[in-house]
C-alpha cells in the first residue's frame, strides 16, 4: 500500500540523488550504510530501553536507504548485483529490528510479546521468501496487506510511542503485524497456487534459441554453442536471468 508513495518520496529525494552522483559515493555504500545503521540502532538501542531513540535511528538510516536505487538510477549503474545485496541486506536490518525488540521484551519481562515479536521476525522472513521463490519459478506475488513498507511502518511507529510512554501501544502494534504478516505470506502462496498449482492452466513452454549454423558446406547438425544451446548442439537451458523487482523501476529494490 505504501508503495503508492514511492514516486512522491523518489521525486523529493531526486536533488539529493543528483548531488550524491556528482560524488564518488555508490549505491552499495548507502546500501550497506542503511543496514549497518539499522541494525546497530536495533541491537544497541532496544535491548537497553533506549526505545524512542532507537526507533528514530532505525527510521532515518531506513529513509537513507531509499537513496540507493535513486541513485543508481542517476549514475546509470542499476543491476543484478545491486538488486540482490540490496534484497538480502534488508532481510539482516528488518530481522535486527525484531531481534532487538525481542531481547529488550524478553529482559522487561514480557514473554508473550517476545514470542509475537519473534514470530514477527519469522512471518516477516517468510513473507518476502514466498514472493522470492514465487518469481523464481515465474509468478508475480508482491501482494499482501503488509508488505516490507508497511511492516517497518508499524513496528518503528509502535515502538517509538511506546518509548514516549503511551501505554498498550507496542502490545496493539505487534499483535497487528502478526496477523497481518500471517494474511499476507497466505496471500501470496495462494496466488502461486492459482498459477501453478493443480489445476491451473499450464505455462507455455519457452522456445529454445536456434542452434548457430554449423562450417560451411556441412550437411550434418550444428554442433556450435550459444544461448539455450549445450556444447553438443542439444538445445538446453542457457544462463538464467536476473529477476528484476517490479517495485522499483530501477531494479534495485525488492521491499517485499
Amino acid at each position: 500500500m505504501l508503495n503508492a508513495l514511492r514516486p512522491l518520496f523518489a521525486r523529493l529525494l531526486r536533488p539529493v540523488g543528483e548531488a550524491l552522483a556528482r560524488t564518488p559515493i555508490t549505491p552499495n555504500m548507502i546500501t550497506v550504510t542503511g543496514t549497518v545503521g539499522v541494525a546497530a540502532g536495533a541491537l544497541w538501542l532496544f535491548p537497553t530501553g533506549h526505545l524512542f531513540a532507537g526507533a528514530l535511528v532505525c527510521w532515518a538510516f531506513a529513509m537513507a536507504d531509499m537513496l540507493d536505487g535513486l541513485l543508481a538510477r542517476v549514475k546509470g549503474t542499476s543491476g543484478a548485483w545491486g538488486a540482490f545485496l540490496d534484497s538480502t541486506l534488508d532481510r539482516i536490518g528488518d530481522s535486527s529490528v525484531f531481534a532487538g525488540l525481542t531481547i529488550y521484551l524478553a529482559r522487561d519481562h514480557q514473554p508473550v510479546l517476545a514470542g509475537v515479536s519473534l514470530f514477527c521476525l519469522v512471518a516477516g522472513l517468510m513473507v518476502s521468501y514466498a514472493r522470492a521463490r514465487a518469481e523464481g519459478v515465474g509468478v508475480r506475488a508482491d501482494v499482501g496487506v503488509a508488505e516490507r513498507s508497511e511492516r517497518l511502518v508499524i513496528v518503528l511507529v509502535a515502538v517509538g510511542l511506546t518509548g514516549l510512554g503511551v501505554p498498550f501501544v507496542l502490545a496493539i502494534g505487534l499483535w497487528l503485524l502478526a496477523v497481518a504478516s500471517t494474511v499476507t505470506f497466505v496471500q501470496r502462496v495462494l496466488v502461486v497456487r492459482k498459477a501453478v498449482g493443480p489445476g491451473a492452466a499450464p505455462q507455455p513452454a519457452a522456445r529454445p534459441a536456434a542452434a548457430p549454423a554449423g562450417p560451411a558446406g556441412a550437411g550434418g547438425p550444428a554442433t556450435g554453442t550459444g544461448p539455450g544451446v549445450t556444447g553438443n548442439g542439444v538445445p538446453g537451458a542457457g544462463p538464467a536471468a536476473a529477476i528484476r523487482d517490479p517495485g522499483d523501476s530501477g531494479a534495485r529494490k525488492d521491499k517485499a
